[in-house]
């Protein structure tokens, strides 16, 4: 394959959404520390999915992720043994019920559950930018001709650190308030090579600031058995975070010769952290980028924050929903723990939902 002018697409994406819906008053009903405090108000989220704890109901974090893969296969031209790649990227790794699992790894369980024989496979970790890095991976092999197709795949049980900030918030200012926007959920997307414009992956990069990585951090609760998510929001989400992606974009792009307002994005998806996050977020780009951000999708007052699977997920409903022009550009940017920020720029005409 000659790698000069390869680029990769967007073949297929699938998704697996717990049938539970828990809804925002029934969450704050469990967090007696919280007193009065509106966390509808505050987030904009209106109700979340929720797994079923029950092993054999098959939503933990390994079994949405293989369900989404599934789901994401049957919209693909591609079957499993075609997929040279298998990349698994989900922070909650949750197998059998609640067995937290690190060997062997997601990727090779999921591969041979799929049939993906010949596929070789890895897990990344990089926070809730996990699968947009397991995306960026695969751009690059393909791009590179290393392989020709694969499947990028994440399955989130994030409600469990909604469940331990229940036990053990006191008030709205506990870091660990930003475990309450979080969903469940699991997302898939095929990549393959692409041979149309229309139907491309332009860009994909990525930028980490480890010098707040302090800032969000999960790890098992040392009050109470569960794994725990502590933030510093205020921080996180100031003003001078959210600048990181624009200079980091418009500098991306000054060095191709291009502009922002240049790119004609049709769509920008943002992290889905919340729906004044997502405001906040694309009125601090409009500052720094000199002109109107595109159309700003959201799904986050549906399923709240799905950590890893959030851009995904938005995507994938944006296409299922039917109004999705053909040959619309997209805008994903990340917003991760390290901190992580970016872009991925994509143009989607024929993608299997």
């Amino acid at each position: 394959m000659s790698t000069a002018t390869a680029h990769s697409r967007i073949e297929a994406l699938g998704l697996c959404l717990p049938a539970t819906v828990q809804t925002t008053p029934q969450l704050a009903a469990l967090v007696p520390g919280l007193g009065d405090v509106d966390i509808e108000k505050i987030t904009g989220i209106t109700e979340r999915r929720v797994y079923d704890p029950e092993p054999d109901a098959g939503e933990d974090s390994f079994g949405m992720a293989l369900a989404a893969a599934r789901d994401a296969l049957r919209s693909s031209r591609y079957e499993a043994a075609d997929l040279d790649i298998v990349i698994s990227a989900s922070i909650t790794r949750f197998k059998d019920g609640s067995r937290f699992t690190f060997e062997p790894s997601f990727a090779a369980m999921l591969a041979g559950e799929l049939g993906a024989r010949s596929a070789i496979h890895f897990d990344v970790s990089n926070a809730c930018a996990g699968m947009m890095t397991g995306v960026w991976l695969l751009d690059r092999m393909i791009r590179s001709g290393a392989v020709r197709r694969g499947l990028v795949v994440s399955g989130e049980q994030a409600t469990r650190v909604a469940q331990t900030a229940a036990r053990e918030m006191t008030d709205s200012y506990d870091p660990q308030f930003a475990s309450l926007s979080v969903g469940d959920s699991a997302a898939a997307v095929v990549l393959d090579v692409s041979v149309d414009a229309a139907d491309r992956i332009h860009y994909i990069e990525l930028m980490t600031c480890s010098e707040y990585s302090h800032l969000c951090m999960g790890m098992p609760s040392d009050r109470t058995p569960g794994i725990s998510l502590y933030t510093d929001n205020k921080k996180m989400h100031n003003r001078d975070r959210l600048k990181l992606w624009p200079r980091f974009h418009e500098d991306f792009l000054a060095k191709r010769g291009r502009t922002f307002a240049a790119e004609e994005f049709d769509h920008i998806i943002q992290h889905q952290v919340g729906t004044r996050f997502i405001d906040y977020a694309n009125q601090t780009a409009e500052a720094e980028f000199g002109t109107p951000m595109p159309d700003s999708l959201s799904v986050v007052e549906r399923y709240g924050n799905t950590a890893t699977t959030s851009h995904f997920l938005t995507l994938c409903e944006h296409l299922r929903a039917g109004d999705a022009r053909p040959g619309a550009t997209y805008l994903l940017v990340p917003a991760a723990s390290g901190v992580v920020t970016g872009a991925l720029s994509a143009t989607l005409t024929n993608v299997g939902v």
